[in-house]
Parts: C-alpha cells; structure tokens; sequence
C-alpha cells in the first residue's frame, strides 16, 4: 500500500477546460495512504452491507418462515435499490459536489439498518434492503468519482486496483464478522453493525473527507438538467459496452454470493463458521488479483490486460461442471475452481471502468453512477436466477458461465479490442501513459 499515484489533481484546484491541472502527489504520504483508505472504506460499504448478512441467509428464511429464493431476493434487492441510488446520486453529485450527497446517503443508510434490525416480515425486509442499497450507492458512487476527479488512465487504474484491496476485505471478514454477531444474539443484530460502521464512516467523512469538486466545475449551466448527461452516456456505445462488463463480472461474483450459503451448507454440509472460511478464501483471490493488475497496468494497457482476462475467464468457468460432475476434489475442488473464476474479476473490473470513464472527466459522477448501477443492477437481475433455477451448485455455475460467456461476446463485437490496438486510436494512447487528469 505504499504506492502513491504519480499525479493527481489537488482537491479544490481551478480548471482549464474539462479538468483541473495536475501536480505531483507526495509521494510516500501518510496523507495519500489514509485517502486510500477513506476511499476504500466508502467503496466497500455495500459489499460489506451483503457479506456480513451471508451467512445468517439460512436463518432469516427460517425465522421468517420463507424460502431460500424469498430470502436471497433481500441480496438481490439491496443490488437492484443500489442500481437506482446511484443513478439518482451521480448526477446530483456533478451538481452539489461529492461531499453532499455522501453524507446524506450515509446517514440515511444508517437509519435504515435501524429499521432492518425490526423488520417483523420478509416482504418488510426485502422493502428495507432496498432502500439501504439505494443510500448507501452514495459511498460508492462517490469514492469511483473521486478516483476520477483526480486520476486517469493508467495511474486511475492503478488506484482502483489499490481500492480493490480495501474492498477485497469485505468477503474476508464481513462474514466472519456477521457469523459472530449473529452468532451472539441472531441475524438481526448483523443490522445494529451496520449502523454503527455507518456512523463511523460518516464520522470519517465529515473529519477528512475533502471535497475534490469544486464549484468552477460543477454542472449548474443554466438549461442543463441533472440528467442530461445519461443521453450522452447512452449514445455512446463504446462507454456502454465497457460499462456493462463490471456489471456481468459483478453478476460472476452475485451469483455465487447468492448461491453458495445453500450449496456449501446444505449440499456439502458445512456449518456455517465453515462456510465463513470458504467465503475468505474466495475472497483473497480477488485481493490477489487487484493488486497484481495494479502493477500490471504499468506496464500493459488496461485494454490489453482486459481482452486477456475476459477469454481466461469463461475458459475457467467452463471448468466448473466438470468438477461437479466428476466430484473431483470435493468441496475442495469446488472452492478452487470458484477460487480462479472470482481472480479474474480483479482484472476485468477496474480496467473497464477506467476505459469506460477516459472521455467523461467533465461528468464523473454521471459516468460512475452509470457504471455503478449497471454493475449492481445486472448482478440483482441476474443473481436471482440461480434460485429460479433451483439453487442447487450447477444452478449456480451455469449463470457464471452464462455471464462470462455474454462478457467476452460484448467486448469482442462492441469494442475494438480484438480488431487492432484500440489504445492507439485517438484519445485512448493516453490511457497506456498514466496521463495528467484532464489529458485523456
């Protein structure tokens, strides 16, 4: 974590045209590193929001007299709430700034998860998750839109790699985390700790969080509407296409959460300290993966990595039946296939949305919010899927491969990136360089 990005934009510093002008990062900084960490820690909010929650999953359907798909739908609909915050997030960031809108969306997610600890039904539940998927977008919103307001190319796709470790501790230690809170009085008080870490990170904010949009560049022209900037994303299909593929790797990802409660627990009857251990695992794959895509992109272009990453993934995820239907390894076997197929995220996710984001300085909250709300509301429409299908472990690994299938198919036949070296057209070279902000 010692890395700092080479450049930066100087939270607050006028522009000259799109972005502000660049200066250097002090390298080394104990300030660069505790921003990574803010940044992390807001990104991470709504993974943590549905890890902790895991591995109760069996119990809430039970205690609420439900069943496994009603239960895995208070996953899949935190996602779909979190896919409209965002959208209604971005864009009013762009206008009032970062700082705003965070700590609006941060409050009110904490009194959320307040009224979720009293939920007396499922239907209220999934009502509530909802509504805490759509505030808490804030924090993640926001933090993929700082990393913009200072970032860009190479060097952006390097600090979102570095936010990937931040946000690879979720299912490291959410779960083992919601076990042991659960485990002392029932899921419901996984709610209470949700609370409290959003009072922590509103504390966080409100102490150190600068605002990196200042009002010279804000989007109040007169006869701009909010929302104009989604007719522009839409037209573009090139930003579409790269948008969509964190949304298909994030339904990878969903699917499984979604899936595996059950199919560990149930099918290969692990307890549910057990299943924890197997979620951390998983978990470091993705950790691993961010970080050595962070040096990667110093010396590769991040289309370059991407079109590699996404063909490794589906040949990996076809691997997957094979193993359930051989039973090679056991759940051993299993948990190593799943290990190699959710690594490839931290190449794909991250490089995308850096290439999707290198012509959107001017709207970064707009862009992200774009990203950000295909991303979780893919994997909400998506992830539900598994359960239709039966919920069972070859439910499971046939939505993954059905979304590594539709990733490569879109950047192969939307984008340049098997037709020559898109990073040398116009405007993209840049991305390979670790240009200034505002450059690309």
């Amino acid at each position: 974590m010692s890395e700092t990005p080479p450049e930066t934009v100087p939270p607050g510093s006028t522009s000259s045209g799109a972005d502000a002008s660049a200066r250097p990062a002090r390298t080394g900084s104990r300030t660069s590193i505790k921003y990574i960490l803010m940044l992390g820690a807001l990104a991470a909010l709504p993974a943590v929001t549905t890890d902790m929650y895991l591995p109760a999953l069996p119990q809430v359907a039970e205690d609420l007299h439900t069943s496994a798909a009603a239960a895995q739908f208070t996953l899949s609909g935190t996602l779909l709430g979190a896919a409209v915050g965002q959208l209604v997030i971005g864009p009013f960031s762009d206008r009032f700034g970062r700082r705003l809108p965070l700590i609006i969306g941060i409050a009110l997610h904490v009194l959320v998860s307040l009224a979720c600890f009293l939920a007396p039904n499922i239907g209220a539940l999934i009502v509530l998750r909802l509504l805490q998927g759509f505030f808490n977008a804030a924090a993640g919103v926001v933090a993929l839109a700082v990393v913009r307001d200072r970032f860009t190319g190479s060097t952006a796709a390097a600090m979102l790699s570095r936010l990937m470790l931040i946000i690879g501790l979720a299912p490291l230690l959410a779960p083992s985390i919601g076990q042991a809170v659960s485990g002392l009085w029932n899921w419901r008080a996984v709610f209470l700790a949700l609370a409290l870490i959003g009072v922590v990170l509103g504390a966080i904010v409100l102490r150190w969080m600068p605002e990196t949009l200042p009002p010279e560049r804000r989007r109040t022209k007169a006869g701009a509407s909010t929302f104009s900037g989604f007719r522009v994303l839409f037209r573009d299909r090139r930003f579409l296409a790269l948008a969509v593929i964190p949304g298909l790797g994030m339904a990878v990802i969903m699917s499984y959460v979604v899936g595996s409660p059950f199919v560990f627990q149930d099918e290969y009857e692990l307890s549910p300290a057990q299943y924890a251990l197997v979620f951390a695992i998983n978990g470091v794959g993705m950790v691993i993966s961010a970080q050595l895509n962070a040096w990667l992109v110093g010396r590769y272009s991040p289309m370059g990595i991407l079109r590699v990453a996404v063909i490794v993934l589906l040949g990996l995820a076809v691997l997957l039946p094979v193993i359930l239907v051989t039973g090679l390894g056991g759940v051993a076997g299993l948990t190593a296939g799943l290990w190699l197929v959710l690594a490839m995220h931290g190449f794909i996710a991250a490089n995308s949305s850096v290439l999707a984001l290198a012509d959107y300085g001017h709207m970064a909250g707009s862009a992200a919010a774009m990203i950000g709300a295909l991303q979780v509301g893919l994997a909400g429409l998506i992830s539900p899927l598994v359960g239709l299908l039966g919920g069972g472990a070859m439910a499971m690994v046939s939505v993954i491969i059905g979304c590594a299938a539709l990733i490569v198919l879109i950047l192969a036949t939307a984008t340049t990136a098997y037709r020559g070296d898109a990073s040398n057209r116009p405007g993209r070279r840049r991305l390979r360089q670790g240009t200034k902000p505002g450059a690309v």
